[in-house]
């Protein structure tokens, strides 16, 4: 573990210094480029070759596709309780959801001209999925619900199979139940250029969404322009803020939490209000490592990723959090305090306020979406909504009243800039 004193003249250098760690290496940028190349010139043979090179799958563009049937089979082999659990998460999502869903309108501009918004869902839309060693199930639930609720025509959902083209019935069976239907057993890299360029088996999208590690999110970034990209989400990350009253043991839960997700490229912060508070929750993280399955996957993101910053004020706390911009953030902290936290932090992802709202609520349960920016992202970006899912059109209608009134606005605006045929195509329009 890293400690920092935040109050030392060099802090804020190396809290810059460790938040750089997620600066996408070159090389993997080359690496992303040259198949991403090979998936745009050669299309479906690439996606065959780089399934075998990665998962060890044999597929042929046939097999791409995962059969409705395999769905329902899938869904009807999963235990009930799981399926029970899913259904509940289910419901909280949509619950969520739902209110975000923007409405059009329409109104008059001081010029007394009709103006106003209206929503389209996407067409075709793109969801990434990680699967493999890690099956999702729950970035199901987090990304094709809210492309339902947005009216979607079209869904098509890739992930990863294993080495026998399999994928785990826990991802299908949550696919079955949101009434998806179009899935493809593709991953990585060459899913996100198959998304993006197309194939003669798997049409191209409009846009792609969902998290990945660091090779997928850097596709996305390469594709960006040639589709849309709902953000960048890369490795997990999560920012505990503790003070006195936190439960050292719930702390340290939280932070192995996101560790065990393993890729070695996470990035684990906690923000204690003391030395004690900090030592206390560090004891704790070491007594409960043992115990995890994932144990030598969640060390080695404690050993690279992991960093303790001693804070001697509140302010200084949420300076702290607004710089990192944490993906996920935990304030484990006294009531009274968690109000100003919450009021005066502006980048966090998502924000779990209390000792008994552990990060795992919001990833699972809770009802946002757990597809959140990373790598200090939060600055520009927030987290999936179904507004991602729709795209804006602006409406305007001028009438004969309205348009004199903009008429004089247009003709001064074309004369700073130069440009008379734009005045001229208002003017006209009130000749004689």
């Amino acid at each position: 573990m890293r400690y920092l004193n935040y109050s030392s003249t060099s802090a804020r250098a190396k809290l810059a210094k460790f938040c750089a760690g997620a600066i996408v290496p070159p090389e993997i940028t080359a690496s992303v480029a040259a198949i991403l190349r090979e998936v745009h010139t050669k299309g479906d043979a690439a996606v065959t070759a780089y399934a075998k090179k990665f998962d060890g799958a044999v597929l042929r563009p046939r097999d791409f596709r995962v059969r409705p049937d395999q769905l329902k089979a899938a869904a009807q082999r999963l235990p009930a309780t799981q399926m029970r659990s899913m259904k509940a998460a289910l419901a909280n999502i949509r619950s969520f959801n739902k209110q975000g869903m923007p409405e059009n309108w329409t109104g008059r501009n001081p010029q007394g001209a009709e103006v106003g918004e209206r929503h389209h869902p996407i067409r075709r839309v793109g969801l990434y999925v990680p699967g493999g060693e890690v099956p999702l199930v729950s970035t199901v639930l987090m990304t094709a619900t809210l492309a339902k609720i947005a009216g979607c025509p079209e869904i098509a959902v890739f992930t990863p199979s294993d080495a026998q083209g399999n994928v785990a019935d826990g991802l299908l069976a949550a696919l079955h139940l949101i009434g998806v239907t179009e899935v493809y057993r593709v991953g990585g890299v060459h899913a996100i250029g198959a998304m993006a360029y197309g194939t003669k088996t798997i049409p191209a999208v409009d846009k792609v969404y969902g998290p990945g590690n660091a090779y997928t999110i850097e596709a996305k970034r390469q594709v960006f322009g040639t589709v849309g990209v709902d953000s960048l989400p890369g490795p997990s990350e999560v920012m505990v803020i503790a003070d006195s009253s936190a439960r050292a043991d719930f702390a340290a839960a939280d932070l192995l939490a996101q560790a065990e997700h393993g890729s070695g490229r996470e990035k684990i912060y906690l923000v204690g209000t003391s030395r004690k508070v900090i030592d206390a929750i560090s004891a704790e993280v070491q007594k409960q490592l043992p115990t995890l399955g994932r144990n030598k996957k969640a060390e080695r993101v404690l050993d690279e990723g992991f960093i303790a910053v001693e804070v001697k004020s509140v302010a200084q706390a949420i300076e702290v959090a607004n710089y990192v911009a944490p993906e996920h953030l935990e304030l484990l902290v006294k009531p009274s305090t968690a109000k100003r936290f919450e009021r005066d932090i502006t980048t966090a992802g998502a924000m779990m306020i209390g000792n008994l709202t552990p990060t795992a609520l919001g990833d699972f349960t809770a009802g946002p979406s757990h597809v959140l920016p990373t790598g200090r992202a939060g600055r520009f970006f927030s987290g999936l909504r179904v507004a991602d899912f729709l795209r804006r059109t602006s409406i305007i209608r001028y009438d004969e009243k309205s348009i004199r009134a903009g008429e004089k606005v247009v003709q001064a605006f074309a004369s700073m800039e130069q440009l008379d045929a734009h005045g001229r195509s208002v003017a006209i329009r009130l000749e004689k």
